[in-house]
Order: structure tokens, then C-alpha cells, then sequence
């Protein structure tokens, strides 16, 4: 399949094209940059020199013409996009947050119009798989709602609230050079931001609600000095006491054919590069709380990952193509 990646210059493009050189069914064909235009992406990427011998364009969206196209492009300039490439029904899988939540949440989360909007599947394969297979077009999840919603979605339904705390690396900034991820601000530091107000709290209580739970959902993150990864705590206090057995089983059984969950001690190192979410989980005696961790690397689990996975579920292929692969640990 020739494949277009529009916004390929940044940490989720270079990450794309590091999975897509080495997919067996698929050819990168057209990587774009309006900063880059004209730049040989190995020079831009020099962990790309001889796997990608493409140069950076900048065509217009109606002139691009791929069998799959992947928008990579910051949330609000994704939709200036979407339109075209969804009337033409080419397989589109947006990574911005311009089509994850409902047009008025939207526009109210990110203070916005949105201009071109349709509805499209929530693309967590494990828990909307049968939509995102009959899709054209699929909005991949935020990061932190992608190892959230996995932390707890065995259990969400037993849950009176809800609170996410997540570790974050830097890397999820972006490659923009700022204050917050200047070195001396991050190294030997851990960093609270956004306490109560992070735009991605609206699609982990949009998900959440999906899975048929009530719960009021909170969610606070902190930047910390590594460059990859999410390490998620989500503190699910119950509407009953539970037990150890029983949570358990809804965890063994929501997860028994997933191929990129694993329920193991959650650790950064373990998931760094790969597609894995590692889940696991304790009851807190009396049984009024679960504490369920998650740890994904966020540029792929959480970004370029989960979109290789969606693209080879709408386009029939087989859902670990390209994407089964142990991490380089330590």
C-alpha cells in the first residue's frame, strides 16, 4: 500500500516512518513539511539514512494520493485536512484531537470551531474494534487517555470516581524547543502542570462513560525527566467492597486476546519503542479501591503505534503487522 504521511517532521512522524519502512505491506510514498519542504527527511531524521530516501513536500491536500494517509498535524489544522481526504474515502488516520470527542466538547475543550466536522471512531482497538474496522477514517487516541482508559476499563463500571495521576516524558511536548522542556527545568525534576484542567480529561470521561460506568473522572499529570513513556495510577474507588479474585477476572477476561496488553508490573523500560500497554493492579484491603497501573510509550502505544495497529485493522491486514516487537531494555 503506498502510504502519505502529512506533518511528518515531528516525533510521531519520525516514528511512523521508522514503523512504516519496516512494515511488509506498505510503501512510504509522501512524507510532507510545510517547514521542511525540499529537505531530505534522513537529514531532518538521520536515524532514518538508508530506510527512508524521500525529501520533504508540501503538496496541496487534494493532490495527495495514497491508499493510506496518516494526519500528523497539530490539533485544529488536522480538520483543514480531513474534509478532502474523507470525501475521497481514503483511509485517514488523524493523530490530532480534531475528531477523538463530539463537535460542542470540541469546540469547548479547545475554544475553537470546528470546521469541517464528522463523526469517526475512537480508535482504542481493544475497545472499539468492530467500528474502527468498518472505518475509513479513525481518530486516534490522546496519549494519556489511551493508558488511562486501559488502566481501568475492566473495572470502570464498579467505579464511584475515578483519578488518573500520570507521569509523562518529555518527549510528549512535542519537538519544540520551550521553558517547560528546557533541561535544567526537567532534569532531576518532577513537574506538575495543568492540575485540573488537561484537555485529554474530556475524552477519558467520554471513555469511560462508554464502558457504562457513572463515575466522576479526575486526572492530574506530571512531566518527568525521561524522554518516553506514560506511567498511569488510577485509583478506582468503588460503589462495593471487591475482591482480589474478582478483579482479577474481569481483567484476565476483557484482556485474554489482546496481543499488546500484557498484565505484568508496569515498568517504562519494559514498553519503550513497542506498542505495549503492561497493566497491573491491586485491591486495597476492605476492598473499597483499586489501585490499577499502566505504563505505554507515548509516541507509540499512545501516538505512532496505535495508528499502525488502526490502519491494519480497517485495511484487513493482520492487527500485530509491523508492530510485535520486544523493547531494547535496559
Amino acid at each position: 500500500m503506498d502510504i502519505a504521511i502529512i506533518g511528518a517532521s515531528g516525533y510521531a512522524g519520525g516514528d511512523l516512518m521508522r514503523l512504516l519502512t519496516l512494515h511488509p505491506d506498505t510503501e512510504l510514498t509522501c512524507a510532507t513539511s510545510r517547514k521542511l519542504e525540499g529537505t531530505p527527511i534522513s537529514r531532518d531524521q538521520p536515524h532514518l539514512k538508508g530506510f527512508v530516501d524521500l525529501t520533504y513536500t508540501n503538496p496541496d491536500v487534494d493532490d495527495v494520493d495514497a491508499d493510506v494517509v496518516f494526519l500528523a498535524v497539530p490539533h485544529t489544522v488536522a480538520m483543514q485536512y480531513a474534509g478532502s481526504l474523507h470525501s475521497r474515502g481514503i483511509k485517514t488516520i488523524d493523530l490530532s484531537a480534531d475528531y477523538r470527542l463530539p463537535q460542542s466538547i470540541y469546540e469547548d475543550v479547545y475554544g475553537v470551531s470546528h470546521t469541517a466536522y464528522f463523526e469517526a471512531p475512537y480508535g482504542i482497538p481493544e475497545l472499539h474494534r468492530d467500528e474502527v474496522r468498518g472505518a475509513t477514517f479513525v481518530a486516534n487516541p490522546g496519549c494519556f487517555p489511551t493508558g488511562a482508559t486501559l488502566a481501568a476499563a475492566p473495572v470502570a463500571d464498579l467505579a464511584r470516581t475515578i483519578i488518573f495521576d500520570s507521569k509523562t516524558g518529555v518527549s510528549g511536548a512535542g519537538d519544540t524547543v520551550s521553558e517547560t522542556t528546557h533541561y535544567p527545568n526537567v532534569a532531576d525534576n518532577i513537574n506538575p502542570y495543568k492540575w485540573t484542567q488537561h484537555r485529554h480529561l474530556s475524552e477519558m470521561q467520554l471513555e469511560i462513560s462508554r464502558l457504562g460506568s457513572q463515575a466522576s473522572v479526575h486526572f492530574t499529570p506530571h512531566l518527568v525527566p525521561v524522554t518516553r513513556g506514560i506511567l498511569t495510577t488510577a485509583h478506582i474507588i468503588t460503589e462495593r467492597p471487591v475482591t482480589t479474585d474478582e478483579v482479577r477476572r474481569r481483567f484476565e477476561h476483557m484482556y485474554r486476546n489482546e496481543p499488546f496488553i500484557r498484565l505484568q508490573a508496569p515498568k517504562l523500560g519494559f514498553v519503550r519503542g513497542t506498542n505495549f500497554c503492561d497493566i497491573a493492579f491491586e485491591v486495597e484491603e476492605g476492598g473499597r479501591r483499586i489501585v490499577a497501573i499502566s505504563a505505554i510509550d507515548n509516541l507509540m502505544k499512545g501516538a505512532a503505534g496505535q495508528a499502525v495497529q488502526n490502519m491494519n485493522i480497517i485495511c484487513g491486514l493482520e492487527e500485530t503487522t509491523g508492530l510485535l516487537f520486544p523493547s531494547a531494555t535496559p
